[in-house]
């Protein structure tokens, strides 16, 4: 009896102390940046968790007009923002229409698309699309590409929520006259609040976050969304880290700040897709 006491005892300390090491991790370097963004110039020649002799909270106002950071975050929150909703939408109903006809070929061409998260993309194939269709350097172009990087995962999540829901309510709802697009959103749509949440949250931030694209697609400075403008000013000033660091705070902020607003739905909306699908 004691044995097994003890031997608990030293399981959740362990357990404890990997939680405290992965938490550090994550932890230390939000610190260095955190702090170094209110240091002045001389104070970050070493980048470390020292706290700021002279708090400089202007850093923030020098990168905004230097970096040209409004422009590049309304660009990215249009770019991420439209590219969500539209996704969302019509994965929405692909998710529930595959939910629905299980038949050979819908099961394939599921798959077809679900592969799409695995899948690497090809860069010349798709340079060379873009170039044909003359959507490079444009926002629709860019818009379009985060749709299609987004539309597997967005199908494969909530196709497990579409499938909880009972097939007896679209029969009841067709026999009271819903037509087919009346019986989604009318019916269907509503039910799929937590699923649709999650995926939007989750597809906004990996367009917000979204790097490779823009830097082959986009070739004006103008049109540029915020990652770009952190790489672009990184290059411009990269001995000073403090300014890197406030830009990457003002980069970063909005994502963290949407993802702790809707944590909840999150975490409780991949683990009752997890269920079934």
């Amino acid at each position: 009896m004691v044995y097994t006491t003890k031997n608990r005892f030293l399981q959740i300390l362990l357990k404890n102390i990997l939680a405290w090491i992965a938490s550090l991790l994550v932890i230390i370097p939000l610190a260095l940046v955190l702090l170094n963004a209110f240091k002045a110039d001389g104070e970050t020649l070493n980048m470390n968790l020292a706290l700021p002799k002279h708090w400089t909270p202007s850093n923030f106002l020098t990168v905004i007009e230097k970096g040209k950071l409004i422009v590049s975050f309304f660009n990215s929150f249009a770019y991420a923002g439209i590219g969500t909703l539209i996704t969302i939408f019509f994965g929405s109903m692909a998710a529930y229409v595959f939910s629905r006809r299980r038949t050979r070929g819908m099961s394939t061409l599921y798959m077809y698309i679900v592969l799409g998260m695995v899948i690497p993309v090809n860069y010349v194939t798709l340079t060379r699309t873009m170039l044909t269709l003359h959507l490079t350097n444009s926002a629709l172009g860019i818009i379009l590409l985060y749709m299609a990087l987004q539309t597997p995962f967005t199908v494969f999540l909530i196709y497990g929520f579409v499938s909880k829901i009972p097939v007896e309510l679209d029969e009841a709802a067709i026999l009271d006259g819903c037509r087919p697009m009346q019986l989604y959103i009318k019916i269907i749509f509503p039910m799929l609040k937590s699923a649709i949440v999650t995926a939007g949250v989750l597809c906004f931030l990996n367009c917000w976050n979204e790097f490779m694209m823009p830097l082959y697609f986009l070739h004006s400075s103008e049109k540029w969304p915020m990652t770009l403008a952190i790489y672009n000013f990184f290059g411009q000033y990269e001995m000073k880290w403090n300014l890197i660091c406030a830009d990457v705070l003002l980069t970063c902020a909005p994502v963290i700040i949407l993802y702790l607003v809707c944590q909840k739905y999150i975490v409780g909306g991949q683990t009752a897709g997890a269920v079934k699908g």
